[in-house]
C-alpha cells in the first residue's frame, strides 16, 4: 500500500508581508460572490428608480416618482376631507353649544388634544400642567377669564404680542424705578403674608408694607390681593404663583416686572375649527369655567 504524505498541502499567499505574518489567498466562495454583485446591481436600480441623490436645490426624484412627503399630503388631504363636514359644523356652532352635541363634543376633544401636543405643550407641557412662567391650564385660575368664550379669544388673539392688535394686554411696572429698595422689601414680605403658602421673611416690615401696596399695587391686585383676571392681574391671596411667590423670586418679579407673551394662534396657524377644537379640549381639562 502506498504510504500518505505527511505533507500538508499549503495555501499561495497573496505574496504580501507584515511583520513576518502573511496573507493567504483563499478565493471567496462564489455564492457569496454572486450575492455581492446582485447588491451592487440592486443598489445602482434603487438609486435610479427612487430618491436618492442629493442635488443644489433638491434631490433626484427617481423614475418611479415616488415621494414619501407627496404620500403624507395626500393622507392629510384625504383626512381632511373626510372631516371636511364635522370641521364646517365646529367651525359655525355656537361655542357654548359644542358640549351639548355629543358626536360633536368627541370630536373636538380629540382633535382639540392632537392641536394641543402640537401647538400648545411646548410651553403649557404635555399634560397642561405648565411650568415657571406658563399657566397651569388644570386648575381655576384664569388670568383672562376660562369660560370657553374666554379661552377661545385668548388662544385665537394671544397675549401681549406684537402680531396681533387684538392680543390681550396688561403690564406690570417696574416698581425698581419707581419704589426705593427699602420700600420694595417691605411690599415683598406683605405679599407674602398674603398666601397661604409663604412665611413674610421679616414680619416687622407687614405694616408698612402694607401701606405700599395699598399706594401702588391694590389699583390692579385689589385691595385684599384677590387679582383682577380680566386686567391679567393674579391673585396673590391664594397658593399659586405663576413664576414663584418666595421671597427671592418676589424682589424680582416686583423689581423688573414679568411680561409673558402668548402668541396668536389664529390665521396662519390654525383654522377656526382647530382653535374651537383646542380650545375646547382645554375647557374640559378640569380648570375651564
Amino acid at each position: 500500500m502506498a504510504k500518505k504524505s505527511d505533507k500538508k498541502h499549503e495555501v499561495e499567499t497573496t505574496g504580501h508581508e507584515w511583520d513576518g505574518i502573511e496573507e493567504y489567498n483563499n478565493p471567496l466562495p462564489r455564492w457569496w460572490l454572486w450575492i455581492f454583485y446582485a447588491t451592487i446591481v440592486w443598489g445602482i436600480w434603487y438609486s435610479i428608480a427612487y430618491p436618492a441623490w442629493p442635488m443644489i436645490s433638491g434631490a433626484t426624484s427617481g423614475y418611479m416618482g415616488w415621494s414619501t412627503r407627496e404620500n403624507v399630503a395626500q393622507e392629510i388631504a384625504e383626512a381632511e376631507a373626510a372631516n371636511a363636514g364635522i370641521n364646517a359644523q365646529l367651525a359655525s356652532v355656537e361655542l357654548t353649544a359644542i358640549a351639548n352635541d355629543p358626536e360633536l363634543a368627541t370630536y373636538a376633544r380629540s382633535a382639540g388634544a392632537s392641536v394641543f401636543k402640537t401647538w400648545c405643550a411646548q410651553c403649557h407641557g404635555s399634560g397642561a400642567a405648565g411650568a415657571k412662567g406658563y399657566p397651569n391650564l388644570q386648575d381655576d385660575a384664569w388670568l383672562w377669564g376660562g369660560t370657553i368664550e374666554d379661552i377661545h379669544y385668548s388662544i385665537k388673539h394671544g397675549i401681549r404680542n406684537e402680531e396681533d392688535p387684538d392680543a390681550r394686554y396688561s403690564q406690570m411696572p417696574a416698581f425698581g424705578e419707581i419704589l426705593e429698595a427699602e420700600q420694595i422689601d417691605q411690599v415683598v414680605n406683605y405679599v407674602m403674608s398674603m398666601s397661604p403658602s409663604y412665611e413674610p421673611r421679616d414680619a416687622t416690615l407687614v405694616a408698612a408694607g402694607e401701606q405700599v401696596y395699598l399706594d401702588n399695587c391694590a389699583v390692579c391686585h385689589g385691595d385684599g390681593g384677590e387679582g383682577d383676571i380680566y386686567q391679567g392681574a393674579p391673585n396673590l391671596s391664594d397658593a399659586i404663583w405663576l413664576y414663584g411667590g418666595d421671597y427671592d423670586t418676589l424682589q424680582q418679579t416686583v423689581t423688573y416686572s414679568r411680561f409673558g407673551v402668548m402668541p396668536p394662534m389664529g390665521g396662519a396657524e390654525l383654522n377656526e375649527a382647530e382653535i374651537r377644537a383646542v380650545a375646547t379640549y382645554v375647557h374640559q381639562l378640569g380648570g375651564g369655567e
